[in-house]
């Protein structure tokens, strides 16, 4: 005779012989066979692509890093001047601003309101 573990009682039950192999009504796999490809598309090498490509521009890789490694005295997310500038002051204001406001919604939480 055969048993598995019943998920409903928590105990074990007599069971057929494929229920006690294949638990949870897991079956054996019927097919072994890979599955056609949906989205099956042909590569292509790089050296089968021109050389002229628009998107093989010029690596700025060399100059980042000459500027972000200046001794400048500047921090990182400072180096490149007035928009990182910009950046960098609208998310300090919209910070500060957010912390405000969720301080002043606590305080007016906490007060108890008026009985009329």
């Amino acid at each position: 005779m055969y048993y598995k573990f019943s998920g409903v009682t928590q105990r074990l039950v007599g069971a057929a012989a494929s229920a006690a192999y294949n638990p949870q009504g897991l079956k054996p796999i019927v097919s072994t066979e890979s599955p056609a490809l949906i989205f099956g598309t042909t590569s292509k090498l790089s050296s089968d692509l021109p050389a002229t490509d628009s998107f093989l521009g010029k690596n700025k890789v060399p100059d980042l890093q000459k500027l972000f490694q200046k001794a400048d005295g500047l921090p990182v997310h400072l180096k490149r001047g007035v928009p990182d500038k910009l950046l960098y002051r609208t998310t300090m204001a919209l910070t500060i601003g957010g912390t405000i406001y969720c301080l002043v919604a606590l305080y007016m939480a906490s007060q108890p309101r008026n009985q009329k």
